[in-house]
């Protein structure tokens, strides 16, 4: 199943998930309007409301509440990647200007807070306790993994548990979040919470991975970034991190340099050495071993058509090339 394939599945949850997204978004105050419906028509793949849908639908959930929280995860993602860009002071997301650049920090930072509000706004609305609980424990780990990565950048000594511990926090808990929230409302077992919840967090991870490798080999019409966005901004990914150690001792200090000063004056000599080590392919390896784990997660689950769809989104979290 191909993302268009998955998209035809749910083409009438999303219609109804965008119209929670359209009403919801509105505000007296005109740029937020402006901002928060720029990022949201930016053309992201909506996979984490997507979690929501398809996990619910392994119960045959039939009322209402997924539309609406899967609404409340994407205005979380989205509030997250406006604030990131700030940070990271970046200027294109999947090519196109990004808010900040639009509009200004400030703006960025604020709209991002009103999503953030207006997400507990809806969650209250669904009236469920573990749902409050699912969404503000994954907002506060997503924080936390935020500053992680914060503390993490021009640090060429972060080893690859440490760097995995940030893709847990920062990415993969609201993939997570996701997947436990359609079984909470779905009434399943606390096994089959967990499983989704499991089945999110892996997805996640792979996901956050494959986005590592696409940074230095992504084509830019189809991802929207640069090659070596994140080597500009000193992020040392698992592909870094594999190259410096597996690396001549050369090529180490060439990563390490670049790492600790960011910037793509070292640029070819690391592409150089990321190709020479496969960096690449054990990055992908890894990514691959997530989603085995990801997969054996839901094997509890009774078949049917949304768990067929959650194997193929899974197929798709490290086979896509954007």
């Amino acid at each position: 199943m191909s993302l268009e394939s998955l998209q035809s599945f749910l083409a009438d949850d999303m219609l109804a998930v965008d119209h929670v997204i359209r009403q919801s978004l509105y505000s007296d105050v005109v740029l937020i309007r402006q901002v928060s419906e720029y990022i949201i028509n930016s053309g992201g793949k909506r996979l984490r409301p997507a979690l929501v849908l398809l996990s619910a639908g392994c119960f045959n959930y039939s009322g209402r509440a997924h539309h609406e929280l899967a609404a409340v995860v994407e205005f979380i993602h989205t509030a997250t990647l406006l604030h990131d860009d700030v940070v990271d002071e970046s200027e294109l997301r999947r090519g196109r200007e990004t808010a900040n650049a639009l509009f200004g920090n400030a703006a960025s930072v604020l709209v991002g807070d009103f999503l953030y509000s207006r997400a507990f706004q809806m969650m209250v609305s669904v009236d469920n306790m573990e749902v409050m609980r699912i969404l503000s424990d994954a907002t506060n780990t997503i924080a936390e993994g935020e500053v992680l990565q914060l503390l993490n950048c021009h640090d060429p000594d972060i080893n690859e548990e440490n760097y995995l511990r940030v893709i847990r926090y920062k990415t993969a808990k609201l993939f997570e979040a996701a997947g436990r929230l359609g079984a909470v409302i779905g009434n399943g077992t606390e096994e089959e919470k967990d499983a989704l919840g499991r089945y999110g967090m892996h997805l996640g991870t792979a996901f956050q991975l494959i986005d590592d490798v696409l940074d230095y080999s992504g084509d830019f019409l189809k991802t929207g970034k640069n090659i070596g966005d994140d080597l500009a901004e000193g992020k040392p990914t698992l592909p870094l991190l594999y190259a410096m150690k597996h690396g001549t001792p050369d090529q180490a200090t060439s990563i390490r340099q670049a790492i600790e000063h960011g910037g793509l004056t070292e640029f070819q000599s690391v592409l150089a050495a990321i190709k020479d080590t496969n960096a690449l392919q054990y990055t992908r390896e890894a990514a691959q071993r997530e989603i085995q784990t990801a997969n054996s997660a839901i094997s509890c689950l009774a078949d049917s058509n949304s768990k067929a769809a959650l194997l193929q989104l899974a197929a798709f979290a490290v086979d896509r090339s954007f």
